[in-house]
């Protein structure tokens, strides 16, 4: 917490989070930090449960400032999800925020939960198994009230680079997540490769829609924070909210999916707008055309929590002729690609400072990390990725790539989202069954695909939806797919 600590004494004024400045945020970290350290006495790690807001990334801060880990919990999961994922990463207290609280309620479990609101209550009782704090996410703007507060003794603003700031569970809406403990170091790291490509102009202004409970939104805040900048924080993740802080709040850069470009890219009208980082799942060909076409300033860019965000970017902009690529190495990164074929595709590892030292509980990395993604880098180092090795699709002996079927598809007019998966198959092993929202027929879409792939490639099956699983990311969920198509 050393930078929030630095930015309070050089840039006290200056707006950070939404209409708090510097000097704020510090204040109201020290008195958050004060009204919870009597709760945690003891606790060496903790969970969070909470929807984007200022009071989170304070309480996250003062959480840091006590010493304290903190386990980032997916705002979706349930009861259940959330006790299987503090016991598996050693934690016996949660922290959530208000509208937490009201969820547990619907699930009819709160009414078993002794919750204790730490605005309000100066001691916790002594809890031998779980304790269940409440905040609340109106922030008490009373300086005067606090001030006797204000005493930073006893916080730390200087970890080591070695100290866990947080814990990102992966893949937490599939039950089979793992934990990825976030150090300073590779924080450090990110920020400083991050600038280094995206730039930093003193009145930047970073939207962020994105979780914050998920790498993509944190590592903003971060950012922002080194940075000395300004960062807009909205609880909601939607195409009207993105629209609206565009056009009211000066943005001058924003995290995205394709799902939520893809709805607002012919109503973009953001004059400061300098950088639109797009990522998080594959992106639709025709959508960084019309891109370039608009002018946006659109960064295409692959990463995930165990490199801590951004691994790879670049300006489409800048290289057109790189669309179907996923990027540059940022600084540090290095990109090796294992066991390649005669064409160069093969395995992608990773190695850079910003990488983890290993899942939680499991046996630490010693140099490259191997993404479980099949690429190729071309010849002026671009990654490109054809697929994640567990969506690629075995039939008949053939390797046949979702990812590429889905490029061609979304081609077609009236194509809305689109997904192919493998389903199992007596003859041939496996075979690509497509999932689409769209109001084409099976003929037109066989007869689309035909003409321009190999016969084996064409899915055998095709179900409509209304609209694709998906989870917080807006990244589809192919699992459930699988599982629904196999249950029909």
């Amino acid at each position: 917490m050393k930078w929030l600590y630095e930015r309070a004494h050089t840039h006290r004024d200056r707006l950070f989070l939404n209409k708090y400045s510097y000097g704020d945020v510090f204040t109201l970290t020290i008195a958050t930090a004060k009204r919870l350290a009597p709760h945690l006495r003891g606790e060496s790690r903790i969970a969070l449960w909470a929807e984007n807001s200022v009071s989170m990334a304070i309480h996250l801060f003062a959480l840091s400032a006590l010493g304290i880990e903190t386990v980032l919990l997916n705002t979706n999961l349930t009861n259940r999800e959330i006790i299987e994922q503090m016991e598996s990463t050693g934690v016996r207290t949660l922290l959530m925020s208000e509208k937490m609280t009201h969820i547990l309620r619907a699930q009819k479990v709160a009414d078993d939960i002794e919750i204790t609101d730490v605005s309000t209550c100066e001691h916790s009782h002594n809890h031998v198994d779980r304790q269940d704090l409440c905040f609340s996410t109106c922030i008490d703007t009373d300086f005067k009230a606090i001030s006797p507060m204000h005493n930073d003794e006893n916080l730390d603003w200087n970890p080591s680079d070695e100290k866990v700031f947080c814990i990102i569970n992966t893949s937490a809406t599939t039950g089979k997540f793992k934990s990825v403990p976030v150090r300073w170091l590779q924080i450090e790291a990110h920020v400083k490769a991050s600038a280094n490509v995206l730039g930093v102009e003193e009145h930047d202004n970073w939207l962020v829609v994105l979780p914050m409970f998920h790498v993509s939104g944190l590592s903003i805040i971060l950012r922002t924070l080194y940075n000395g900048t300004r960062a807009i924080i909205r609880e909601k993740f939607s195409e009207q909210v993105v629209l609206e802080a565009l056009e009211t709040e000066d943005v001058t850069m924003v995290s995205l999916v394709p799902t939520v470009l893809q709805r607002i890219v012919e109503r973009i009208q953001a004059p400061t707008l300098r950088a639109i980082l797009l990522g998080g799942e594959f992106i639709p060909m025709p959508l960084l055309q019309e891109c370039v076409q608009r002018n946006l300033p659109v960064y295409k860019t692959y990463g995930m929590s165990e490199t801590f965000a951004q691994s790879t970017t670049f300006s489409i902009q800048e290289h057109p002729n790189k669309l179907a690529s996923v990027g540059y190495p940022l600084q540090g990164v290095t990109i090796e690609i294992r066991n390649p074929d005669e064409e160069g595709v093969g395995e992608v590892w990773l190695s850079s400072p910003m990488l983890m030292k290993g899942y939680l509980n499991k046996e630490p990395i010693h140099g490259a990390f191997n993404t479980d993604d099949i690429g190729y880098v071309d010849d002026d180092g671009f990654l490109y990725l054809l697929n994640r090795r567990k969506d690629i699709i075995i039939s008949g002996g053939e390797n046949i790539y979702p990812k590429e079927i889905e490029d061609v598809l979304y081609g077609m007019n009236g194509i809305l989202e689109c997904a192919v998966i493998p389903v199992s198959d007596r003859k041939w092993g496996q075979v690509p069954v497509l999932c689409v929202v769209t109001n084409h027929s099976e003929e037109d879409i066989s007869e689309y695909l035909l003409s321009r792939l190999a016969k084996y490639k064409v899915p055998k099956r095709m179900i409509y939806f209304d609209a694709l699983p998906k989870n917080s990311m807006g990244k589809i969920l192919r699992q459930d797919l699988i599982h629904t198509v196999e249950r029909t």
